[in-house]
């Protein structure tokens, strides 16, 4: 079983995020996505900076996301105008609530902006793990479309501001399947003088 939530230990166990193509309503509520929200906020956060900023993007909303990667798209591949972009939009209407992530570091802060960068990054962790602990299913994607300026502007980053990740929330239209883990000997070792 992936994602149980009977207790933290398993929940950590058993965390799987899901492919937002396979997701299905119900996603969370406003209610249910504040409480996510207000839960990943709970992060690492080095001189109580708040480097990050959440944007929800409405359903209604989904279509207007399609354009602005299309453009976007076009922009940065001008061959690509009257081509299928087919594949944009159905990453723009995939699952029932999308959440974006953005770094956004305190330029002059004594705190670097790769910590500051790190604790945005523990903020998308914790969106997946309040999703899943609401009983939903998460999925965090970046692409293209989180290191193209023109969207990132879109969303309201500034210099030195980058897209995250993109955060799909929904309910799981089939089972959820493994992926392959790094063995733990290949990627811990004691450190030695």
């Amino acid at each position: 079983m992936f994602n149980d939530s009977s207790s933290l230990l398993a929940h950590l166990a058993t965390r799987r995020s899901g492919k937002p193509r396979d997701m299905a309503a119900p996603g969370p509520d406003a209610a249910a996505l504040r409480d996510i929200i207000a839960l990943a906020l709970r992060t690492p956060d080095h001189g109580k900076l708040a480097p990050w900023r959440i944007v929800t993007v409405a359903g209604d909303q989904r279509e207007a996301f399609a354009a602005l990667l299309k453009r976007a798209w076009v922009a940065d591949n001008p061959g690509a105008a009257g081509m299928d972009l087919s594949a944009l939009d159905q990453f723009a209407h995939q699952a029932p609530t999308l959440v974006v992530l953005l770094s956004t570091p305190v330029a002059g802060a004594k705190i670097p902006v790769w910590e500051q960068q790190m604790s945005a990054g523990a903020v998308g962790m914790n969106l997946l793990h309040a999703a899943h602990a609401h009983g939903f299913v998460a999925s965090w994607l970046t692409g293209w479309a989180a290191f193209n300026p023109q969207v990132a502007a879109a969303f309201g980053a500034r210099d030195g501001d980058q897209i995250v990740g993109y955060f799909f929330l929904g309910t799981a239209s089939r089972d959820l399947d493994e992926r392959p883990r790094p063995e733990y000997d290949e990627v811990v070792r004691a450190w030695e003088i």
